[in-house]
Parts: C-alpha cells; sequence; structure tokens
C-alpha cells in the first residue's frame, strides 16, 4: 500500500519557522502589540504554531516595520529573545524559494545580489553595445530619437515580451502555490476591496499609530513609507507609460518617438523620477537599518533589486535625453540590457515580495470577515 503524500501541514518545521512559532506563542500571551499591524490580530485567531501554512502566512503579512521590536518588553537582551521582525524576515525569503517557479530555480533567491544584479545588467548592455558596434551603429547622425531605426519594432517586442511574459508567469505560479497552501477560506465582500487599499497605501508601514516605523533607532518615521510609495507608484508609471505606447502603436498606428507632451513620455518621466528618488531613499535605509531589524543575510538581494530599479531609472531618462544626440544607440543598448537584467531577476528577487504580501493581505481580509471561534482578542 502506498504511504499518502506528506501535506505542509504535517512537514516538519524549519529551524526558522520554529522560531516564529517560539516568538507568535510569547507574543499570543502578551498581546501588547495586538493592534500594530495585521500579524497580531491574525494571531490571536491562533492557539497553535506548528503549522507551515500558518508560518508562511504570518511572515509575508508581517512589513518588518520594527515597531513590536521596539516597543517588546521581551526584545533582546532578555533571556526570551523576541525578535519578530527577524524571525518573520528568515521565514519570508525561505517561502519566495519554497515556492519559486520552476522550483530548481528557487534558490536563486540566495545569491540574487548587488553583484550579481549589476554584473548581469552589465552583461547584457555589453553585449547590445557590441552587436550595435560590429554594424557599426553605435555612434551615427541623429536619428531623431527613432529607436526602431537601431533595433526593429517586433526584434524588441518578441525578445522583451518573451521575458516579460516569463517573469510573470513565474511570480503568477509562484503566488498561485502560495495561495493554495494557506487555504484562505471562501470569498467574503469587500475582502478585496480592503485588501487592495491596504497594499497601496501601505498601512502596516505607519507602526500601527500613523508615525511609521523605526528604521534605526526607536524614532518613528514616515521615511520607508514615503520610499515604498515613490518606488512602487513609480513602477507602475512606467508600466502605465509603456502600456499606452503599446496602445498607441497597435491600435491607433501612432509610432515613436512620441512628444515630450504626450502620454507615454510624461507618464515614463514622472515614473522615472519616482524610481530615481525612491530606490535611492530606501537603499539608504537599507545601509541604516540596525542589524536587528529584519534579515541581514537578505540585504544583498535587497540592495540588488534596488539598485537596479534605480539604474533602470537613470538610464530611461539619459536615454529620454539624449534621443536626438549621436549617442542613442549607446544610451538604448545601455538601457535595454538593464531592463533586461530586471526582468530575468524579477521572480527570483525582492519583487516578489510584494506579490506574496498581497495574497496574505486578502488572506488576512477574508479572516476579519469569519467569525473568530476561538473568542481571542479584539479585531
Amino acid at each position: 500500500m502506498t504511504a499518502p503524500p506528506i501535506t505542509w501541514i504535517q512537514q516538519a518545521l524549519t529551524a526558522d519557522e520554529a522560531e516564529v512559532s517560539r516568538v507568535m506563542q510569547i507574543c499570543n500571551a502578551c498581546r501588547y502589540c495586538e493592534g500594530y499591524c495585521g500579524v497580531f490580530p491574525a494571531m490571536t485567531r491562533r492557539i497553535d504554531f506548528d503549522i507551515k501554512a500558518d508560518i508562511h502566512y504570518l511572515a509575508n503579512l508581517c512589513h518588518n516595520c520594527g515597531a513590536c521590536l521596539h516597543s517588546c518588553q521581551y526584545a533582546p537582551p532578555h533571556e526570551f529573545a523576541v525578535n519578530v521582525p527577524q524571525a518573520m524576515a528568515k521565514v519570508r525569503v525561505q517561502t519566495y524559494t519554497d515556492f519559486a517557479w520552476p522550483t530548481a530555480l528557487g534558490k536563486l533567491y540566495r545569491s540574487n545580489g548587488l553583484t550579481l544584479s549589476l554584473a548581469v545588467a552589465f552583461g547584457l548592455s555589453l553585449f547590445l553595445m557590441l552587436v550595435l558596434q560590429a554594424q557599426g551603429s553605435l555612434v551615427h547622425a541623429p536619428l531623431q530619437g527613432n529607436f526602431y531605426a537601431i533595433f526593429p519594432h517586433h526584434t524588441l517586442a518578441t525578445l522583451f515580451g518573451a521575458v516579460f511574459g516569463f517573469a510573470m508567469l513565474a511570480l503568477g505560479m509562484g503566488v498561485v502555490r502560495f495561495w493554495r497552501q494557506v487555504t484562505p477560506g471562501p470569498s467574503m465582500p469587500g475582502a478585496t476591496t480592503e485588501a487592495a487599499h491596504h497594499a497601496l497605501t501601505l498601512k502596516y508601514l505607519d507602526g500601527g499609530h500613523g508615525d511609521g516605523c523605526n528604521d534605526e533607532d526607536d524614532r518613528f518615521t514616515l521615511r520607508r513609507r514615503r520610499f515604498h510609495h515613490l518606488t512602487f507608484y513609480g513602477f507602475m508609471l512606467c508600466l502605465a507609460s509603456t502600456s499606452v505606447a503599446t496602445v498607441y502603436h497597435y491600435a491607433f498606428g501612432w509610432q515613436a518617438p512620441y512628444a515630450w507632451t504626450s502620454w507615454p513620455v510624461v507618464l515614463g518621466t514622472l515614473g522615472g523620477l519616482g524610481l530615481l528618488v525612491g530606490p535611492a531613499g530606501l537603499f539608504w535605509l537599507n545601509l541604516r537599518r540596525a542589524p536587528g531589524h529584519g534579515d541581514a543575510a537578505q540585504r544583498p538581494m535587497d540592495r540588488g533589486f534596488l539598485a537596479l530599479l534605480w539604474v533602470t531609472s537613470l538610464t530611461g531618462l539619459a536615454l529620454l535625453l539624449g534621443r536626438d544626440s549621436a549617442y542613442m544607440a549607446l544610451l538604448l543598448a545601455v538601457h535595454l540590457g538593464v531592463v533586461m537584467a530586471l526582468f530575468v531577476t524579477l521572480p527570483y528577487g525582492k519583487f516578489a515580495h510584494g506579490l506574496y504580501r498581497c495574497a496574505a493581505l486578502l488572506k488576512a481580509a477574508i479572516e476579519r470577515r469569519m467569525p473568530n471561534t476561538l473568542n481571542l482578542g479584539s479585531e
């Protein structure tokens, strides 16, 4: 008789998951931080924390704001050594690895650091520059911003469409795997709207009281929340710029280059500025954060992603400013290489945390609409 497959619930906890279980047992007895973020109300619906799915869910619900650490009477150097942000961060990156698709590429989360990210960007940019140099078009007479005179439109669309499509597929498959594991329960009216609101406003980066996170000390600040907003909405504006340009090209037959006052250029410029300021600010805060905040082993991955976003924006704005010059081909090759590096590393870097966190926020919104059968805590 064949033994039944081992489920996520039956699997033994890893050392990092066991630490979250231990910490949550202490927090569930204390309850001082119950109103700080979504983790603690979700915690009060549970008595035991020995199920992987629950631990993975709580870890991705944590926004690593640090408020609970600075308020905790049991934080290090107390013998209980309660550090919720650090314990959650270590499990969070484990979930990205466990649910990555294809599974064999999950280990890339561990190696996707600053050096690797920039090396991939440099290598791809150099390859494109060598291709153009071989064709004798790296430096040329001004082409009035006509990118397609350098790389045909169908070549760019096919190349980047394939890379971007794979990135979205890999991210989507990972989130689906995570969603099925945490067993969200039946859909509830208003849950999706609430989760979207919490995600778009970064509600849980306010420290639970509206004053913000603790970046490197006991002082509350909204810097991290604001830099996150600039990064997220800058990225979305750039995506909107590309989407509008696609509609212009295929629906109306309006081909690039577009005027400075056109929607693709305006949206792209605003998004690019957001992606200059936001990632630079988050990189600066990452360098200053106290060692007890989060998992120091993940900082190379965090910084690699932020650096790629920043360089993508910088090279994009440089290309816009120099599109009428003799160096447009050079600027285009550099920008396309960086963008491709961003897409290639997207499914196996820090970008994934936003999607997993949205899934956790949706589960939390659904849970809040369900009866608390344990009758523990107030929500």
